[in-house]
């Protein structure tokens, strides 16, 4: 399959807080909003669509439309897990689990919106080498 955009549709109860956590604190743009549909991009990933639809609208299949939103985690790599964790903390966003670096070479940080997707922020760094030769095939 070929296609020219990924986007991910993910149900709210308050399209409005979700576009405006991801537009204040990760950059997104909101290019469409309907009240019950809000549709942002980011300027870096035009490719990439991250979508809201109000929970119970009739646009969505009648046996999906009222879910809860549960085991979806959005990872965003940077580059300075840190700085960004310390710029959120600053806007008052909080920290489900701390910055921690981690010894498979990831430093990353979470934090949840408000429909209860977990983000992961994380940056690549030199993983243990202790480890690296314990997993070695």
């Amino acid at each position: 399959m070929r296609f020219e955009k990924l986007g991910i549709a993910v149900l709210s109860d308050d399209t409005a807080a979700s576009s405006r956590f991801y537009t204040e604190h990760f950059g997104f743009t909101q290019i469409v909003d309907l009240g019950w549909y809000v549709s942002l991009h980011h300027p870096e990933h035009p490719a990439y669509i991250l979508d809201f639809v109000q929970r119970g609208h009739e646009s969505m299949p009648q046996s999906f439309r009222t879910q809860d939103t549960a085991g979806l985690c959005l990872a965003f790599l940077v580059t300075d897990a840190a700085a960004e964790e310390a710029a959120l903390r600053a806007k008052g966003v909080r920290i489900t689990e701390p910055l921690r670096d981690e010894p498979w070479g990831q430093r990353r940080f979470n934090v949840e919106s408000p429909e209860g997707i977990l983000i992961e922020v994380l940056q690549t760094i030199e993983p243990d080498p202790d480890r690296v030769a314990a997993n070695e095939s």
